[in-house]
């Protein structure tokens, strides 16, 4: 028999549950359930979060530019050998401090799939001239599932203005290079130690994928930074065309994000380019060295041959690391966690220094000479 106790019972336990059920059903209409996104829909939507007007304080031409895809790919979690540790009172740590900190080094960590590149104009606009197509379109041909980025020189300094927001110097070291050339070579630099992946110029042609550049006997988790012989000219009148015996090719680099190579070079770039700033604007004359020796391959190579030989990064057994360990190279040699790659494979077909013809098996990368230099300086 239903008692006036039961029926206000019952009555109490059905209008609970329905205010339950309409509780549930409002947060998840709130709130729904979101699979995980993948790296190409994060990219996806960073590129369309970039290309969405912001007030920046610049004028309204430069917060519309449509060529300004960026900030970059987010970096997709990896297993970390120690976690980061906070960094007491940055402004009281040196630069080299501070850049370790901001991009911490994993040498056993993968390679990331990135792809930089850097031009005048990306491909998508009519002013990208037809004799780079085929080339910039061999590495993304070669590299399937690689996110592979053309950065405009306007679009670079977006870029590094939110990669290095917390280390404003270099950025500002950065827009006070006197010359196109220059602050290209500065891009690769940053742009590796940053995020890591290729750095290769505009009109190198990629022969053989990036997988295919290690011997496979060589665990990729020893290997930090790849890089190609540019030149090893035998010959007594070397310095008149080379600026070092052994010179280092940065027209094409791999590397691990926060390669120590990488960042001193960055603070030793940023650090004399501002001690120059302070005496007055800069150019190509007031640097007081060339372009080569300044931010291309002649640093570039000391920067290198200074980390092979620095004690706190290898046992050091009585010799020192020279261009007589690289000379006549016909594969590769690995370093510590540096693999140098003979002269053909990123040289290949220049008919001089032994470096053979583009269809040798050691042969990467093909470069063409005519987006590098000359033609960068205006």
């Amino acid at each position: 028999m239903l008692t006036p106790r039961k029926a206000a019972m019952i009555a109490i336990f059905i209008l609970t549950a329905l205010y339950l059920l309409h509780s549930t059903n409002n947060q998840s209409s709130i709130n729904p359930q979101q699979p995980a996104e993948s790296p190409r829909a994060q990219i996806k939507d960073l590129v369309k979060e970039a290309s969405t007007p912001r007030s920046t304080g610049q004028p309204e031409s430069l917060n519309q530019d449509p060529s300004r895809p960026y900030p970059p790919p987010r970096q997709i979690a990896t297993k970390k050998t120690g976690a980061q540790q906070p960094l007491a009172d940055p402004a009281s740590k040196s630069l080299r401090e501070q850049l370790q900190y901001q991009f911490p080094y994993d040498p056993e960590g993968k390679f990331p799939a990135y792809i930089w590149q850097t031009w005048k104009y990306t491909p998508a606009s009519g002013e990208f001239a037809d004799s780079f197509r085929a080339a910039e379109a061999s590495w993304t041909e070669k590299h399937p599932g690689f996110v592979h980025e053309v950065v405009t020189d306007e679009a670079a300094v977006y870029l590094l203005r939110h990669l290095y927001a917390s280390v404003p110097e270099v950025v500002e070291a950065y827009k006070a290079l006197p010359v196109p050339v220059m602050k290209a070579d500065f891009f690769r630099y940053l742009i590796l130690l940053a995020r890591g992946g290729i750095y290769t110029d505009i009109d190198t042609t990629a022969i053989q994928s990036a997988t295919e550049w290690l011997p496979k006997e060589v665990p990729r988790s020893t290997v930090g930074l790849v890089i190609g012989i540019e030149a090893d000219p035998d010959r007594p009148d070397w310095k008149e065309w080379f600026s070092r015996r052994i010179q280092f090719c940065q027209w094409t680099i791999q590397a691990k994000p926060g390669h120590p190579v990488l960042r001193d070079l960055v603070a030793t770039v940023t650090q004399e380019t501002l001690r120059l700033k302070k005496k007055g604007p800069l150019s190509e004359k007031s640097l007081g060295k060339n372009i080569i020796e300044f931010t291309g391959p002649g640093i570039w190579t000391d920067a290198v041959f200074s980390y092979l030989n620095n004690p706190e990064y290898f046992k050091m057994e009585g010799r020192n690391v020279t261009w007589e360990t690289f000379t006549g190279m016909e594969t590769s040699k690995k370093v510590g966690d540096v693999v140098v790659l003979p002269i053909t494979s990123f040289s290949p077909g220049v008919q001089q220094m032994n470096a053979k013809e583009p269809d040798d098996p050691m042969a990467f990368v093909k470069h063409e000479f005519e987006g590098s230099c000359l033609v960068r300086l205006f």
